[in-house]
């Protein structure tokens, strides 16, 4: 395949990062891959496991002669890096990123790009609960869709780039504006990893009434929402403090069908419990038909050894 960038650079090395330079060196998507993180203990080990042609220790110099630069940090990070490499950038850059949220994102980025450089917000929607450098795998976009949210005035050949990297990562890659995507993924994201958390948090209060037997004894649906509540809780917290509107909205809605399904319960109506369970069943099949997961307890997500 025919190289999309000359030099990729990656700043923040976890998990999307990772994954991205191994789907790169698979599908050969760029001459050459920089990277940088803000510890100095991930450059280490992103450096003992070959991640990245050059790892840097400062994102200046990572960005430095990059036609593509990837901020792959939590999203209340993405402010303090780009009046970090703002100065840095080679003239005609492109820089995108990888956060859930994108109107916070683009508050936070476009205005400090300097003239002639471009902002193509993207959004891979794949991940798992693991977290770092070791973590990624080429295979993780595969057949996963990216999310991207061009800006008014970007070039269409600007945009057309980053899409073909996405592609070449194996992703399926739609469009979509900014609100628009907030609202969806707090949807299909945000407010069930709220959940998850909560539900988890329950079960560690009784766990202490029940000597351990929470643990001890758990079911798959606990199981789940224990892997949902083991991802990064930086980029969570971020999450929720800059997606706030459009995460209470859905939260709000959620209150809602709970006092419903409450009532159901305490009324010992079975009716509406059993059409109601079978109505949200079928958003099961529609994700399993469409190619999104397995019918399996894995989620799918067969470790996959580079």
């Amino acid at each position: 395949m025919t190289p999309v960038y000359e030099r990729v650079a990656l700043i923040g090395l976890g998990l999307i990062a990772s994954s991205m330079f191994w789907g790169i060196r698979r599908s050969g998507l760029a001459r050459e891959v920089t990277g940088y993180a803000r510890s100095a203990e991930t450059r280490e080990t992103a450096r003992r496991i070959g991640l990245c042609d050059h790892v840097f220790d400062t994102a200046a110099e990572a960005v430095a002669g990059a036609d593509l630069i990837v901020l792959a940090v939590p999203v209340g990070a993405m402010e303090p890096v780009i009046r970090d490499i703002a100065d840095h950038l080679a003239p005609g850059a492109t820089v995108t990123d990888v956060g859930s949220v994108k109107r916070h994102v683009i508050s936070a980025v476009q205005p400090h790009l300097p003239d002639g450089c471009h902002f193509v917000p993207a959004h891979p929607l794949a991940g798992t609960e693991h977290s770092g450098p070791e973590s990624g795998f080429a295979e993780l976009f595969d057949n996963r869709w990216c999310l991207l949210i061009p800006l008014e005035n970007t070039p269409d050949q600007v945009v057309a780039r980053v899409r073909a990297l996405w592609e070449g990562l194996g992703s399926n890659v739609d469009e979509m504006d900014a609100d628009h995507h907030d609202l969806v993924l707090a949807v299909t994201s945000h407010a069930p990893h709220l959940i998850a958390y909560t539900m988890v948090g329950v079960a560690d209060d009784l766990r202490r009434v029940t000597d351990s037997e929470v643990i001890k004894y758990s079911a798959a649906g606990f199981r789940d929402f224990t892997r949902i509540a083991a991802s990064d809780p930086t980029m969570w917290r971020d999450v929720f403090l800059t997606n706030k509107d459009a995460t209470l909205e859905i939260l709000g809605r959620f209150t809602e069908e709970l006092f419903a399904l409450q009532r159901a319960i305490r009324t010992g109506d079975g009716q509406h419990l059993h059409d109601y369970f079978t109505r949200t069943r079928a958003i099961r099949r529609g994700i399993i038909e469409a190619g999104q997961d397995i019918d399996a307890p894995d989620f799918g997500r067969t470790t996959v050894t580079k």
